[in-house]
């Protein structure tokens, strides 16, 4: 069935029935979608006009996270998506153990509802993710539309995603390209390792060095991709860890005695700016973040 006329199992059951493409993908994910009476496996199966598949959608399921009344630095929002920014400390969506005080448990306070929920109830509206002791900027879809407008954006690495970090050391050259493909480490599965290509998925950061200072230095990382702990991993792998970092790297001793009297204990990462094409109303949106309390107090520190 790959004719002229064959089409993506994905998009024709989403055509359809309605539904949206990542739905679709979701549902054929967990085997609830046949052709000709056979599960089928891969949205990407070609099928023609004339075949006949059934899809089940079952009921919705009732948030395993509770709505909690947790307050949240709104940056903008509409009926389609919302502009969060992230404190450090604060976990995006519950995992086992952590199911209450997140930013979902935030959300489902706030909106009430109105969560796009192609991410499943533990992670409803949620398009991606930043780690917990990082702060920043996060979108998060309200409807379906927007959620799959923006999962196709990520995809196509179009999101204009930067970061501030604060760095050991003083990168040289002052500004560069990094590309290493990230896995999970197979020495430590909690971490993220750069391994041969092939292995992992394709990884690039573009560095910029916006400020020296005593033995670090204020960096600027553009992700041309986003992957898990990116940031963290492909500094370190040049030898310039982000200070603070309690995976990927140690500390100076000499700036330890510094970190201390700042109360400073998280990677010096912040999520400041966040670019993309709305995908609903089409127009480009681009939002900055200023530097948070914390990290502004070390880097003042790290001038003197």
């Amino acid at each position: 069935m790959t004719g002229p006329e064959a089409a993506r199992l994905d998009k024709a059951v989403a055509d359809a029935s309605g539904l949206s493409r990542e739905r679709v993908k979701a549902l054929i994910a967990k085997g609830l979608v046949t052709v000709f009476g056979t599960v089928a496996s891969q949205p990407s199966l070609k099928v023609s006009p004339a075949s006949a598949f059934t899809i089940l959608v079952p009921q919705a399921a009732p948030a395993e996270a509770e709505a909690q009344e947790i307050p949240l630095n709104i940056v903008y929002e509409d009926d389609d998506l919302i502009i969060v920014d992230k404190p450090p400390g604060l976990v995006v969506h519950p995992a086992a153990g952590n199911l209450d005080g997140t930013l979902v448990n935030a959300l489902l306070h706030h909106c009430r509802g109105q969560l796009s929920g192609i991410g499943g109830v533990a992670r409803p509206g949620i398009v991606h993710r930043i780690d917990k002791d990082t702060s920043g900027l996060l979108v998060v879809a309200k409807s379906d539309r927007a959620h799959e407008g923006l999962a196709q954006q990520f995809a196509a690495h179009s999101i204009v995603r930067s970061y501030r970090a604060v760095v050991s050391g003083i990168p040289r050259p002052a500004a560069g390209r990094i590309e290493g493909a990230i896995a999970r480490s197979s020495a430590n599965r909690k971490k993220m390792a750069i391994v041969a290509d092939g292995r992992g998925k394709r990884a690039v950061t573009h560095y910029k060095v916006l400020e020296s200072l005593k033995s670090a230095a204020l960096v600027e990382c553009r992700l041309e991709t986003g992957r898990t702990h990116q940031v963290r991993v492909h500094m370190s792998s040049i030898g310039h860890s982000l200070l603070g970092d309690p995976a990927y790297g140690r500390t100076p001793s000499a700036l330890r005695p510094l970190l201390d009297r700042v109360d400073f204990h998280r990677q010096a990462l912040h999520a400041a700016e966040l670019g993309f094409v709305h995908p609903v109303k089409g127009e480009t949106v681009h939002f900055v973040s200023a530097m948070p309390e914390d990290m502004a107090t070390l880097i003042r520190e790290l001038k003197h």
